[in-house]
């Protein structure tokens, strides 16, 4: 792990929120990785909204994307796009195991 990036293995439920004409799905990353972002990886490196610059990892498909922090979750939420799902036949409900890494501006 170099000094502008961290990383965290994950295994959490994919769920679906529907709202507006598209539904998009998520993993909420557990509450102690989310405390320890907050802590560690958020600053200078947030985006619009809060968002923080990612690379995660599911089975053998890894992307480019952003975690976004939930209030009302208190926690960080990955979305994960239909190209990952159908790749790594994700179901809805089931638990995912993943790799994120968090980047940092170094």
């Amino acid at each position: 792990m170099s000094s502008t990036e961290s990383t965290y293995e994950i295994r959490a439920k994919l769920w679906k929120w529907s709202g507006g004409k598209v539904a998009w799905f998520f993993v909420t990353l557990p509450a102690r990785t989310s405390r320890e972002i907050r802590l560690v990886d958020a600053g200078p490196t947030r985006r619009g909204f809060g968002a923080l610059r990612t690379e995660a990892t599911i089975g053998k498909t890894t992307w480019n994307t952003s975690v976004f922090p939930s209030s009302g979750l208190k926690a960080y939420l990955l979305p994960v796009k239909a190209s990952v799902r159908k790749a790594e036949k994700l179901v809805e409900g089931k638990p995912v195991s993943l790799t994120l890494k968090i980047r940092r501006a170094g």
